[in-house]
């Protein structure tokens, strides 16, 4: 459960956006983009990164899990916090997972739930329970619910939080988003460490309903930076500018695969990426009307950022 020197909240705040996995034209991983994507997400006002879904961490190998965790790890260098997703099909590889994180210097570690199993909750109780006794650092639990399986009650997170103590954290995405996100801090008394994890699109709302940070996609991180020190600082204009078009944006993404397909256009726009590959099957393909709208959105975006910020300079 760790020692009084373990510090269950260090750098877990603002910012922590779940990088997109480069590939090469024949599906393997691209490590020198990746490097560049990590310096990229830094460059752009990050606080820490996480490697999650949109990491396409469900089409990976345990090998490349494990090596992008190590690598990230390495490449991080300090920077900010570093959250891998360790959930799995069992509990025995989901705690091999989390405690290899924790060897090659994960701050957290995330963890959905299996998804090709319908559990009950004492199975995913114990599920949880085997992983936090694994680690010392903290596990933040993730009800992918938006994406994948089942919306998890909001007393059985509450019991967690109660039951083993302030490491546990969470990252709740079961709609209605707002509504339970105030439920679970009233369950828990207010001491629970939550965050955001809609893309930014319930960004405003989760704010006030007392999160801690955000855990957004890797390509719009100069807006949700902008937007979240614009939470910060109480200023609704800008807060309202930039979350508009950003809410937008985030709105056509209905789907992991469209998440992915859009992300990673905007990245390769951005000249980040060199191609937009994502491992099949997909179930989503970035039409040519789409792609007109979302390019249009990301102009708004971007004039609602930097200029507004020249207004203010």
């Amino acid at each position: 459960m760790g020692g009084p020197d373990v510090n269950p909240t260090k750098n877990l705040r603002g910012v922590l956006p779940v990088f997109q996995m480069p590939y090469h034209d024949d599906e393997s991983i691209d490590y020198t983009t990746l490097d560049q994507h990590i310096d990229w997400i830094y460059e752009q006002g990050a606080h820490g990164l996480v490697f999650a879904m949109v990491s396409e961490v469900l089409r990976l190998s345990d090998r490349e899990r494990r090596q992008v965790a190590e690598h990230l790890c390495k490449t991080n260098r300090d920077r900010g916090a570093v959250i891998i997703s360790v959930g799995a099909e069992s509990t025995h590889t989901a705690c091999e997972l989390a405690r290899h994180a924790e060897s090659v210097g994960a701050d957290a570690i995330m963890a959905i739930p299996p998804v090709s199993t319908a559990i009950d909750e004492a199975e995913l109780r114990h599920y949880y329970d085997r992983l936090a006794n694994a680690l010392t650092i903290p596990v933040i639990v993730q009800d992918a619910s938006g994406y994948v399986g089942k919306p998890m009650s909001i007393d059985f997170q509450a019991a967690l939080r109660r039951d083993l103590g302030d490491r546990i954290m969470f990252k709740p995405e079961a709609t209605p988003i707002g509504p339970r996100l105030s439920a679970l801090r009233e369950a828990t008394a207010g001491q629970a460490d939550i965050f955001e994890g809609t893309g930014g699109i319930a960004l405003v709302d989760s704010y006030r309903r007392g999160i801690v940070g955000t855990m957004p996609g890797g390509d719009l991180v100069w807006a949700l930076a902008a937007l979240w020190q614009a939470l910060e600082a109480g200023d609704d204009q800008r807060t309202y500018r930039i979350s508009l078009p950003l809410s937008s944006l985030v709105a056509i993404q209905t789907s992991l695969d469209s998440f992915l397909a859009v992300e990673k256009y905007l990245l390769q726009k951005q000249g980040v990426f060199p191609n937009t590959v994502v491992r099949g099957p997909r179930g989503y393909q970035l039409d040519e009307e789409t792609r007109q709208e979302v390019d249009r959105l990301f102009d708004l975006l971007t004039a609602s950022v930097y200029d507004m910020a020249g207004e203010s300079a």
